[in-house]
């Protein structure tokens, strides 16, 4: 029997959960069991935890339908429990390093107890100090292992289900359970404190919190506020009997609880006269003898709550928030400003004024504005939603934003603004729906009522968003994730083309709003370009008939100043055969317009379109860009020219070793990516098999109908479920290359 089982619940932590379960295994005590729960077979968190069930045996993943909650999931956990005492673990959280070996030496030194608890610590997203909330509690106990009648204030209600170990024998003999609903915390807080015969503390942290950036969920607004008062009753019943003073602190630390959602009206839509009356019944039936009520405001709102004055309440909740307005410097009649991080910064005053005029007037719901790459032209995933939507939701105007020098790659018939203009502003604060691959500048408003769709450009293998923040070169480039992570806040949709993805961006960016997991509308056109568009692409950008054409694609060096292709590209053509020709796409951030062909040599940086080159190109060579993950979808040969593998590493951050699973042959000198070229090994059996693996890993979603997806769902409305599903990677018939064209 192991010392210790660790459960954690995984819904909708995925992109972290491998930080959770990895900060487990790194612990210095190796005496537990790792039981991660996930929502079914084949969902994100279960490939998670199957890849760490696969690494360690120690670790033993169970299912719970999402329907079943936070409580059916730990629930399913306790059941699959071995241990001697058991931890909760949120999926986003971690244990700090040494913190169970830190439980087993206290347990020691207490001997068997029912509970022993601990402290944490809630930490923010990115700004502001970690907290220690339960250090002031425990600080007041005992010692030693002790009665919980000796240290009456801790009743179990303002500790989360992870701040504490329980014993299993406990948990079992009392048939111990969470209750079903939301605020099961508290339920399981005081009904486990309620039954305890003997409790420890431990002055130490052991849980890292990791604080949504949103707040806490069940703090939102909804109809679930009433489920509180089940947990209250709950507790409140179970505790019959206690001693006096454990049962006045129960008392007073659940109805604080109470009080704090019935002042606050927002949270209660509907209904929030009968949470009072209901809270009222439960005070007069519950009130222990000798309860006093606390002093100040607190007090008087025992006291309405007892009497049932539901009126008389509203009155000081809202002489409370004028008090709390005035303290602010907030005039009475007069709401607070806006956060300064709302407020639009066009430039000119004059289109400040015309903005702030423009956010006055509705929405209009038949207006899309789309931007690619901060306006670099028609290009990529907005472009491909914009097209499928001028065919599915004709309803709906198109504008484009686009920079100056970029206006003549918008096809003719689609509309435009030149980004700065008057034109620009007045469409960005009137448009209800919003599509970009990048983000909007800081200064545009998300309105309540519009729909912000981020297309992404790229799969992750490099390290992006606040992931950067411990690598000191890419971070100084990045600027302030404060300002990132606001941006972010203004996705209502972030569109991904693999699993991968999913989880990377739930890392990278983390916000409130939903993944589609349609795939990438830019790659569509993989799954449905003619041999006859890929003959005239291949002209258009003129390779020469009967060639071999090789697409070179490095990305761009953090360490480095200016573009480098770290190839001599004549040699490799040299070396490499007499028919191979190079197509050379350097990094965006070198797109100087013009191009600088010579020999074999074709510059295609300048070309709109990544898409084209990619149906134009025979194979690909890269060496970490993300484009390998696109052009894979086409089922072609790719080798990887990773000559500084480890500096990049170092440097940028990575997700995974890409030299493990590589797309095809890795060439770390020029003399061996020409070799795999002469010898003919770059399209060999060895080379399809590892593509084979790299497409079965990244390439989930991308089957030619992802623009269709994200306009009918998006444009459309039309629910999940009937959308086009996802065509398997078998059955998929990529767009064919250029040898198909000859022959």
């Amino acid at each position: 029997m192991p010392r210790f089982s660790i459960i954690v619940p995984s819904h909708g932590v995925a992109g972290r959960l491998s930080l959770a379960l990895d900060s487990v295994l790194a612990q210095s005590y190796g005496d537990f069991e790792l039981i991660p729960v996930c929502d079914s077979p084949g969902s994100p968190a279960a490939d998670v935890a199957a890849d760490h069930a696969g690494q360690d045996s120690r670790v033993a993943p169970v299912n719970s339908p999402p329907s079943a909650g936070l409580s059916g999931a730990r629930n399913t956990g306790l059941r699959a429990a071995t241990g001697g005492y058991v931890l909760f673990l949120d999926g986003d959280d971690t244990l700090a390093p040494g913190a169970l070996a830190a439980l087993d030496a206290r347990l020691t030194q207490t001997g068997d107890v029912d509970v022993l608890y601990f402290e944490h610590e809630r930490t923010p997203w990115w700004e502001g100090e970690p907290t220690n909330p339960a250090a002031p509690l425990l600080a007041k106990t005992p010692a030693d292992a002790f009665s919980p009648d000796k240290a009456p204030q801790l009743t179990g209600v303002q500790f989360p289900a992870w701040s504490a170990a329980y014993c299993r024998a406990f948990l079992t003999e009392h048939r111990l359970a969470f209750p079903e609903g939301r605020f099961t915390d508290l339920g399981w807080g005081g009904l486990v404190t309620v039954a305890a015969e003997r409790v420890a503390v431990l002055r130490s942290v052991v849980v890292r919190h990791l604080l949504r950036r949103q707040g806490s969920r069940l703090n939102l607004p909804g109809a679930h506020h009433h489920q509180l008062l089940d947990q209250v009753e709950l507790v409140l019943t179970a505790a019959e009997g206690l001693a006096p003073e454990r049962s006045r602190a129960l008392f007073e630390q659940l109805f604080a609880v109470v009080l704090k959602t019935a002042s606050r009206p927002e949270r209660l839509p509907s209904g929030h006269r009968a949470f009072f009356r209901r809270a009222g019944r439960l005070h007069r039936t519950h009130r222990p003898a000798g309860f006093r009520a606390p002093g100040g405001s607190l007090g008087v709102q025992h006291r309405l709550l007892a009497a049932g004055a539901y009126t008389a309440f509203k009155a000081l909740r809202g002489a409370n928030r004028l008090a709390a307005g005035a303290a602010m410097g907030v005039p009475p009649g007069r709401a607070k400003p806006r956060a300064r991080g709302r407020l639009p910064r066009p430039r000119m005053l004059r289109t400040r004024l015309r903005y702030a005029r423009d956010l006055r007037r509705p929405l209009d719901p038949n207006l899309a504005v789309y931007c690619a790459y901060w306006g670099r032209g028609y290009t990529c995933s907005p472009a491909a939603i914009e097209a499928k939507a001028r065919r599915l939701a004709p309803h709906i105007r198109s504008v484009f934003l686009v920079e100056p020098d970029a206006v003549d790659s918008v096809p003719k018939g689609v509309e435009h603004a030149v980004i700065g203009s008057r034109k620009y502003w007045e469409v960005l604060a009137r448009a209800t729906y919003l599509v970009n691959n990048a983000n909007f500048a800081e200064g545009v408003v998300k309105r309540p009522g519009s729909v912000h769709v981020q297309t992404q450009h790229g799969t992750p293998l490099k390290k992006m968003g606040v992931d950067q923040s411990t690598y000191p070169v890419v971070a100084a480039a990045t600027g302030s994730f404060a300002k990132l992570l606001g941006r972010v806040d203004r996705w209502d949709y972030n569109i991904s083309s693999n699993r991968h993805s999913t989880q990377m961006w739930e890392r990278a960016f983390p916000g409130s709003y939903e993944a589609l997991e349609y795939g990438y509308p830019r790659n569509d056109v993989f799954c449905t370009a003619t041999a006859d568009e890929v003959a005239r692409v291949r002209r258009e950008l003129g390779v020469p008939e009967g060639s071999t054409a090789v697409l070179y694609a490095p990305t761009h060096r953090d360490y480095r100043t200016g573009f480098d292709a770290g190839l001599d590209l004549e040699e490799f053509c040299a070396a490499a055969g007499e028919n191979v020709v190079v197509l050379l796409r350097a990094h965006y951030f070198y797109d100087q317009g013009r191009a600088t062909s010579s020999g074999r040599i074709i510059d295609v940086t300048g070309h709109r379109s990544s898409e084209d080159v990619c149906l134009a190109a025979d194979a690909l060579v890269t060496d970490y860009s993300s484009i390998m993950f696109d052009y894979a979808n086409l089922d072609r040969p790719i080798v990887v020219y990773a000559d500084d593998w480890e500096v990049y590493r170092e440097t940028r951050g990575v997700y995974f070793d890409l030299m493990e699973v590589p797309p095809g042959p890795v060439a770390r000198t020029p003399e061996e990516l020409a070799a795999v070229f002469r010898d003919g090994s770059y399209a060999g059996a060895e080379s399809t098999a590892l593509r084979a693996r790299f497409r079965s890993r990244f390439c989930d979603f991308d089957d030619g109908l992802a623009a269709e997806r994200v306009v009918r769902r998006v444009f459309l409305g039309e629910p999940p479920e009937s959308l086009p599903p996802v065509i398997p990677l078998a059955e998929r018939v990529p767009a064919p290359a250029a040898t198909l064209v000859r022959s």
